[in-house]
């Protein structure tokens, strides 16, 4: 029986990432990726890579976001148009349940788009140009208890085609259920 897993595109291709200094977190995620990686290669886990809303919208030279700039109806119909081909191969595996298991989704905590658990949020946007306004806002930045808004719009879409799977964010420090995935 072959293993399917969806997986957010930065999974496959850090690439696409928005660039970030924080150098500590950054090591702790790309470890537990790269083990989750190499556990599911091992297993004989077939990936099935979703693309990056944000990057088939800004490109690679974007800058980074919060949940609360993406939570607006243009965004969400984008999310939808990326994921419904998805949902229909996610139904297509599922219907031969003795060739193929589907084992679920797996997003990005902390991610405006991703997060599955957790997203960032706060007073983003406007202007660059007035450097005391950009500091103030940056402060505003928080990670919260929430989903970003791409896997929203992908649990809405598996609500509506009545798909139970499961969902889960790659968080470092709360790596034990994203290998959970593997070990069912």
């Amino acid at each position: 029986m072959k293993k399917i897993l969806f997986v957010s595109h930065c999974i496959l291709n850090t690439a696409s990432k928005v660039v970030m200094d924080d150098r500590v977190s950054l090591r702790q995620e790309e470890e537990v990726r790269l083990a989750f990686l190499k556990k599911a290669l091992e297993q004989g886990v077939q990936f099935i890579q979703l693309p990056c809303p944000e990057f088939t919208l800004y490109g690679c030279k974007r800058w980074g976001h919060v949940s609360n700039q993406f939570d607006n109806p243009f965004f969400r119909k984008h999310c939808q148009e990326l994921l419904y081909p998805y949902i229909l191969q996610a139904k297509e595996y599922l219907n031969d349940k003795r060739k193929y298991q589907v084992l679920g989704f797996v997003g990005i905590d902390g991610s405006p788009s991703c997060g599955v658990k957790y997203t960032c949020s706060g007073q983003w946007g406007g202007s660059y140009q007035d450097g005391n306004t950009w500091a103030k806002k940056v402060s505003t930045v928080k990670l919260v208890k929430k989903e970003g808004i791409y896997m929203q719009a992908l649990k809405q879409l598996l609500k509506e085609e009545d798909l139970s799977l499961p969902v889960i964010g790659l968080y470092a420090p709360e790596k034990e259920r994203l290998f959970a995935l593997l070990d069912e």
